[in-house]
């Protein structure tokens, strides 16, 4: 799975998480500080990643994601 993909399935996750189609996100878009996700979506959001992945994601690579570029990145090594 390309880098492009991981991040188009991200994004489409989180859109529908927030009810928000038409969001702009990119890989600087912080959860935190640009969309206003707190820890209880945030956890709704990493759930769901693992389900649409088939992974699991610990806490602690959670805390070390700032922006959907690094979340992305994350995927992309380990879903290979």
């Amino acid at each position: 799975m390309t880098k492009e993909a991981i991040f188009e399935r991200i994004s489409f996750i989180i859109k529908e998480q927030m009810n928000k189609p038409d969001l702009e996100i990119t890989q600087t878009t912080s959860l935190h500080d640009d969309l206003g996700v707190d820890s209880i979506a945030l956890t709704e959001f990493v759930i769901n990643l693992e389900d649409e992945f088939h992974l699991e994601i610990p806490d602690e690579d959670v805390e070390d994601m700032k922006c959907m570029g690094e979340m992305m990145e994350y995927l992309y090594n380990r879903v290979k």
